[in-house]
């Protein structure tokens, strides 16, 4: 594969990455890869502030989200009656409003949604427009733009699919009205919240987003730096949109003032997109067939199909610890033993090379095979565990699982970022797990007001950048995740839900943002809870380790001298980093439900 710019994708810090994940000696990084790499996985937004929290318990009823607000708009629908699907679209709303640097009208979602043991997944993935092309993401020397710059502008925006997949999955199992659920963002929008510290850190260390002068507007001052913590910020054009699409339903983003506008802001931008009316018209969530697998025997993990990754990735890492013999101590003085953690990443490590492989959206390409459950296989898995040694491998590739229908060349590492997580069960046995997206932090950096002229607004998303921007590779052989016209971007994305084998019993859902650090985080909190035995909290709480294919990332500060030591001499490259996960888990306990939020955010849980 032909080298690219150190500018491209995130500039030193991809360059550094992709040098590590050659396979390079034992020892500490450079201090320029050290910083590059920080910078680079910062997933996949900088931290703001570590709040303790307490894990909290309930009979009957949960809802966990990111931000306080969101979580007691859900917790009011599930008192009202609402159904668990119900409470999630009521949080998705509020933090259109609160959150707006992670997700909204303006992006995607996808959502496990369980009710008793029938699963379903629902896809409200962004779609590439009519207009998109493959070489879009390349400069005039064929080379991969600046990631900043790619990110930036009307090019980068892909059909937003949220409302529409909400809306869809609605009329299935939706018990309250559909305009019910909007009421309590409406209501904060119109009356105002008060400004969180978190956003307020994101703000001040934005600068692209204060080139809308919508957005420079509506989150800056007259002195150009964001309204201090704890101002009260009304959203008029956020309430009115929102009121749009309460009264008319997701019509009301596809067509009429809301869609021009939309379309509007994408083409008129300095760097303008394709994005048609016709393309918001055409636009339609899918249900797709979740993959549910089972896991140590007791467990069945259900998670979203391609064009998710995350649990392919997440159940091939964890099939294949099942194949390794089990550390003695995987926990030791409350960290992860660096045993353990050679074993785990180099099972991630495996994982992440058949992630870049195969993995697109499945109308585009075909799972090796014909079945994306071949890459779970236990004889596939067996036989890549098998070169999994006692010291870090220098290099890996993909597998073969089972035939294959065509070949594709790997796709570059590139920065992926974005996203929120709801978790919610109501008392009528239903539950669900959505994580929600715009891409990069503010997205494309578009404030869209639905036509409206108020002050305010929503923001776009940026995911055409979560496709490859190299379309194929120096012998001309495709990336399966190339952009093409109607494709969805490959995702991280991992909302999973977690059932007993023997009975069916709901046991948890969880999910986390964090770009392809998702699949880490969520896997941790997996292991954590169930095999290791901590409670939600404590397994939310634990610090956060990661690979994304190449060097051993862990979590700034978290982990003693020794585990690092003891990593590098196994011949890992480590590095500590930010990892800003944003976990929300909620478990099944004797007497009923125990939720966990991630202390390295806002959220809580709240239930009956």
């Amino acid at each position: 594969m032909r080298r690219r710019r150190p500018a491209a994708w995130a500039g030193a810090a991809l360059a550094a990455l992709l040098a590590a994940c050659a396979g390079t000696p034992a020892g500490p990084p450079s201090t320029h890869a050290a910083d590059d790499l920080a910078a680079l996985a910062a997933q996949p937004e900088s931290g703001s502030a570590w709040t303790p929290k307490p894990g909290w318990s309930s009979q009957h009823t949960m809802v966990a989200a990111a931000n306080p607000l969101a979580t007691e708009a859900g917790y009011g629908i599930l008192r009202a009656g609402g159904s668990a699907l119900d409470a999630a679209i009521a949080v998705q709303m509020v933090l259109a409003l609160v959150e707006p640097q992670s997700s909204g009208l303006g992006g995607g979602a996808l959502l496990m949604h369980a009710e008793g043991a029938r699963v379903e997944a629902w896809d409200g993935r962004e779609t590439a427009p009519a207009g998109a092309d493959p070489r879009m993401l390349l400069g005039a020397d064929g080379q991969p733009l600046p990631y900043a710059e790619a990110t930036y502008g009307g090019r980068a925006v892909a059909i937003p699919g949220v409302v529409p997949m909400l809306e869809a999955a609605h009329r299935r199992h939706g018990v309250l009205p559909w305009a019910r659920l909007f009421e309590p963002a409406i209501a904060l929008a119109e009356g105002g919240f008060a400004l969180g510290p978190r956003l307020h850190t994101l703000l001040e260390g934005e600068t692209r987003l204060r080139r809308d002068p919508g957005a420079l507007a509506y989150f800056y001052g007259p002195d150009g730096r964001p309204w201090p913590v704890g101002t009260r910020l009304k959203n008029p054009a956020l309430a009115a949109v929102l009121r749009a699409v309460a009264a008319r339903g997701s019509v009301a983003m596809a067509s009429g003032p809301i869609a021009e506008d939309l379309v509007a802001r994408v083409r008129g931008h300095a760097v303008p997109g394709s994005l048609t009316l016709a393309d918001l018209a055409a636009y339609r969530p899918r249900l797709r067939e979740p993959l549910c697998t089972d896991w140590l025997a007791v467990y069945r993990v259900c998670g979203f199909p391609p064009p998710s990754s995350g649990h392919l990735a997440i159940m091939q890492t964890l099939g294949l610890l099942e194949h390794l013999p089990p550390a003695a101590a995987p926990l030791q003085d409350g960290v992860p033993s660096a045993a353990w953690l050679h074993t785990y990443i180099e099972a991630a490590r495996l994982a992440f090379a058949d992630r870049a492989q195969y993995v697109a959206d499945p109308d585009f390409v075909t799972a090796p095979g014909g079945d994306w459950a071949s890459l779970l296989a236990p004889a596939y898995l067996a036989q890549r565990a098998a070169l999994i040694g006692p010291q870090a491998a220098k290099a890996v590739a993909a597998g073969v699982p089972a035939p294959l229908a065509a070949a594709y060349a790997p796709m570059p590492d590139q920065p992926e970022h974005g996203t929120s997580h709801i978790s919610v069960v109501d008392g009528q046995g239903r539950a669900v797990a959505m994580t929600t997206t715009i891409e990069a932090g503010f997205g494309a950096r578009i404030l869209a007001d639905g036509g409206t002229g108020l002050r305010g607004g929503y923001l776009l998303n940026n995911e055409m950048t979560d496709f490859s921007a190299e379309p194929a590779d120096a012998q001309g052989r495709p990336v399966a995740n190339r952009i093409e016209p109607g494709k969805r971007p490959r995702s991280s994305m991992s909302p999973t839900l977690v059932f007993d084998r023997r009975d069916g019993r709901l046991l948890m859902t969880l999910g986390s943002p964090g770009g392809p650090v998702i699949i880490h985080f969520t896997a941790k909190t997996l292991i954590g809870t169930l095999p290791w035995g901590l409670d939600a909290q404590r397994a939310i709480d634990l610090p956060n380790f990661a690979t994304l294919g190449g060097p051993v990332l862990l979590e700034a500060g978290r982990f003693p001298p020794a585990v690092i030591e003891a990593l590098r001499g196994r011949g890992h490259r480590v590095v500590e980093v930010g990892l800003t996960s944003g976990l929300q888990a909620i478990q099944r306990t004797p007497t009923g439900w125990f939720g966990g939020a991630d202390p390295r955010r806002e959220g809580i849980v709240r239930g009956d």
